[in-house]
């Protein structure tokens, strides 16, 4: 029933050193400089997403451990790569990557934004509950979102083709911005779909610990603002 808070996961005081354990090697495996605080609040926000999934259906995930790895590590993956300072998360969801991102990098300026009205109260309550400052959540649909002061960076997750990316979201990108695009396997067909308005692009290999699958970050961008590592 909307309104009802979930109620917390029975087992997640016995779950948490294992999941405190798992979450910390990945992080030294991606070789970022997450500090206890910010561990804690990864942690805080994965509690959140266990109890409210179960009234809310926001991920197929139901693993506590998977999600660690699934969720958390796989958003913070891209961290290396995302050096704009205003960002929004289309098509945010529960929140990923833009919460775990949020959390690591809290002096830059997070938007998440989702249609969904249930995905959406989930994250005002994330938000307060671990005192994210730096991120704002909006309901609405892409099209229709016009902020006042547009974003330096568009990022996905798994939100839509490359294709439709770009043409849904370029009203919401600052000139000189850039669209990053999370996706599994090299996604060659969808980039040969964006070659004439974007043939500057670069793809990046993703490593997620604990995840023999494949992950790639699409940077799409004037041909001055890419740069190939």
């Amino acid at each position: 029933m909307i309104g009802t808070t979930p109620t917390v996961n029975a087992s997640w005081p016995e779950l948490e050193p294992k999941l405190s354990t798992l979450l910390q090697r990945g992080c030294t495996e991606l070789e970022l400089a997450v500090d206890r605080g910010q561990q804690q609040q990864l942690l805080e926000y994965l509690a959140l997403l266990v109890k409210w999934n179960r009234a809310y259906n926001l991920t197929a995930v139901r693993d506590e451990a998977q999600m660690v790895t699934r969720h958390l590590l796989d958003s913070l993956s891209i961290a290396p790569l995302v050096t704009a300072r205003r960002l929004v998360d289309v098509g945010t969801g529960a929140g990923l990557p833009g919460v775990p991102l949020a959390i690591l990098f809290p002096a830059r300026e997070f938007h998440l934004l989702d249609s969904n009205g249930k995905k959406t109260r989930f994250l005002f309550q994330v938000k307060t509950a671990l005192g994210l400052d730096n991120m704002t959540v909006h309901q609405a649909r892409v099209e229709l979102f016009h902020p006042a002061q547009r974003y330096e960076a568009v990022l996905s997750r798994a939100f839509a083709s490359l294709q439709d990316m770009v043409q849904g979201c370029r009203h919401l990108l600052t000139p000189g911005g850039c669209f990053l695009a999370m996706k599994g396997a090299f996604p060659t067909d969808e980039l040969a779909s964006v070659s004439q308005d974007y043939p500057e692009r670069a793809v990046y290999p993703l490593r997620v610990p604990g995840l023999d699958e494949q992950r790639h970050l699409v940077v799409l961008a004037p041909r001055q603002h890419i740069n190939q590592p």
